[in-house]
């Protein structure tokens, strides 16, 4: 494909960390195709992250409702969307599609190239999600490009006062498994708020319920700032702005990690080798067994004090 001219098409679903783990195979098709249109579709809220950080150039929903009939065997398919897939020269799809329903119908709709990726890595195989995320890009003479996830920012209305040390916590994630005791949480941020003179930035979600709120109630307001459902743009600035971030096997680490934020993240059941997030800035303590009710707060508060040295 010429690089001065075409449309590259990245259809990417799948959780926040699944889309930032394939961010590099963005990236890459950015650095190798510079002056070609580059889109994504995907979900917005985790898209925009590459539109902020000018990796695409635009994003498109995948859950319009019309777009539903690619997914359906023999269906008759949306005109709009018909010509919104024709107009580009490659598309790579990162979806579950075992049957090959979506890109039999995308295959009806343009003749474009069509490079199926794998949705999700194989869990025996233990080759971290970047690097099967990229394998793809091989049939593009693509090699050995940047693995490591990276996001760029602008802090915008986001801007933390600067004279103020912040320590970014994430309590959460998708799983409870993969979640520290809400206790233990609490005497780490009432050990951190009494012996640093550090401030507090508690992230949440929808995931993450009351813990937040239960969570700020035992300290001090002054010294705590509430970051709960903001887009992920204005959460990455607020990331990228934080000395240390603090939390466990999710999106949001992930996030934290691509920003540049230094990170110390309580790890439970999940393969390290597959899904850490690869950054030189990142600590982790794995708990013993993946149970991470089994890690002592004594022994995070040690590691947080050799992060902060």
């Amino acid at each position: 494909m010429p690089e001065k001219r075409g449309k590259i098409l990245v259809v990417r679903g799948g959780a926040i960390g699944d889309f930032i783990l394939t961010l590099p195979a963005i990236s890459a098709l950015r650095t190798t195709f510079p002056t070609t249109h580059l889109e994504v579709l995907g979900y917005p809220n985790v898209a925009e992250l590459a539109q902020a950080g000018g990796l695409i150039d635009a994003f498109r929903s995948i859950e319009a409702g019309p777009l539903s009939r690619f997914f359906a065997r023999n269906a008759k398919l949306d005109p709009a969307w018909s010509d919104y897939f024709e107009s580009f020269n490659l598309i790579i799809s990162y979806l579950y599609d075992p049957d090959e329903i979506f890109r039999t119908n995308v295959g009806r709709a343009t003749k474009a190239q069509f490079i199926q990726a794998q949705h999700r890595p194989d869990e025996n195989a233990n080759v971290h999600a970047t690097s099967v995320f990229l394998k793809p890009l091989e049939q593009l003479a693509i090699f050995d490009p940047d693995p490591i996830p990276r996001v760029s920012v602008s802090n915008g209305e986001a801007r933390l006062l600067p004279a103020s040390k912040w320590i970014a916590v994430h309590p959460g994630s998708g799983s409870e498994r993969k979640n520290w005791p809400a206790a233990h949480w609490s005497k780490l941020l009432n050990w951190i708020e009494t012996n640093t003179d550090r401030n507090l930035l508690l992230v949440g979600g929808e995931a993450e319920g009351t813990r937040i709120e239960e969570l700020a109630r035992t300290l001090d307001a002054k010294r705590v700032r509430r970051a709960e459902r903001l887009p992920l743009a204005e959460l990455a600035s607020l990331l990228s702005q934080c000395e240390l971030f603090l939390g466990h096997d999710s999106g949001i680490s992930h996030l934290a990690a691509a920003v540049g934020c230094h990170a110390l993240i309580l790890w439970g059941p999940s393969n390290r080798s597959i899904w850490q997030p690869k950054s030189d800035h990142v600590q982790v303590i794995h708990a013993t067994e993946g149970n991470l009710d089994q890690l002592a707060v004594d022994d995070v508060i040690e590691e947080f004090q050799k992060q902060l040295r």
